[in-house]
């Protein structure tokens, strides 16, 4: 009897743990869900105070922000001009408010303090919708919608054609992407559908701001995910993106920013430094620290690819 009532014992018990692991996960998710509810939107400028940006200029005038429920500030007194048809690269170590900063200027939150313009308008003076249509974005951590390749990229511009979202999708280096799917852009993407890699969606969401053709763009870590072979095809595919757009990106790979107009070193929510990526060299010992601990990624990198090569 006890030899069976053990064995028997054990398997419930087993149902109970993963039972109890099922509750768990749905109490985070319903809590989760009951935030995003709880959020109330961010408010619209009235008919008096809506205005459209002048031009496709960028500025961070004296900004200060903090997450709901943090301890410290993301940003302190961040001030940074970004002129129409400019490239600024924000670098600095991970967790010093690069992208906090970018998330403010399509209004993703509001500036604790000080303003952040685009044309020369407060972004909370500017229509969300108008806003918008002046920005395209592509993250680190791009998610898809469940739904077909085609009409993930589309989701950028729904009025496009076919044929339009193919040239996008090709532009931003789908192609391989699009090919080894039996439905082409058809593809669903999620639940009973397939997934892709982070490579692969970041370069669906290159093709969704390609098609979007918005003045300003964003890039978090465009590159992120990517692996060598492809990352001079992407850089390929952003310079087209950018020419003659305004362009504020952040990355980690300072080779992919050394050319930028300006790149400003943000540290601890503070542009610490800023300038050209020679004078930086010379001038901002932090911004020296990480090209060559950059440069000595590359070079080993480079030696295992080598290596593997050659076994």
């Amino acid at each position: 009897f006890y030899a069976v009532f053990s064995a028997i014992t054990t398997t419930m018990m087993t149902k109970v743990m993963y039972a109890s692991e099922a509750v768990m996960m749905a109490q985070d998710s319903v809590r989760r869900i009951d935030e995003i509810l709880a959020t109330r939107p961010l408010a619209e400028p009235s008919a008096v105070r809506a205005r459209p940006p002048r031009d496709a200029s960028i500025s961070f005038e004296q900004v200060g922000f903090a997450y709901p429920g943090a301890s410290g500030d993301a940003l302190v007194d961040m001030s940074l001009e970004v002129p129409a048809g400019s490239t600024v690269a924000l670098v600095g170590p991970s967790g010093g408010g690069k992208t906090t900063a970018a998330s403010l200027v399509p209004r993703f939150w509001d500036a604790g303090s000080g303003r952040v313009r685009v044309g020369g308008v407060d972004v909370r003076d500017i229509p969300a919708s108008e806003l918008m249509a002046q920005v395209a974005f592509v993250f680190q951590n791009d998610r898809l919608f469940k739904a077909s390749l085609l009409e993930n990229i589309r989701a950028a511009r729904p009025g496009a054609t076919r044929a339009q979202v193919e040239a996008a999708a090709h532009a931003a280096q789908c192609d391989d992407i699009v090919a080894k799917f039996p439905d082409g852009l058809d593809t669903q993407v999620g639940a009973e559908g397939v997934y892709l890699s982070g490579g692969e969606c970041q370069r669906i969401a290159l093709a969704r701001a390609i098609l979007k053709d918005a003045p300003i763009v964003v890039l978090d870590e465009a590159t992120a995910f990517t692996d060598p072979e492809n990352e001079e095809r992407i850089q390929q595919s952003i310079a087209r993106l950018t020419r003659g757009k305004t362009l504020l990106v952040i990355a980690h790979r300072l080779s992919t920013v050394a050319a930028a107009d300006d790149i400003a070193v943000v540290d601890h929510g503070r542009i610490v430094a800023h300038g050209t990526h020679d004078r930086l060299l010379a001038a901002c010992p932090l911004y020296a620290s990480m090209w060559q601990a950059h440069v000595c990624a590359k070079a080993w990198s480079a030696v295992s690819r080598k290596k593997a090569l050659d076994a």
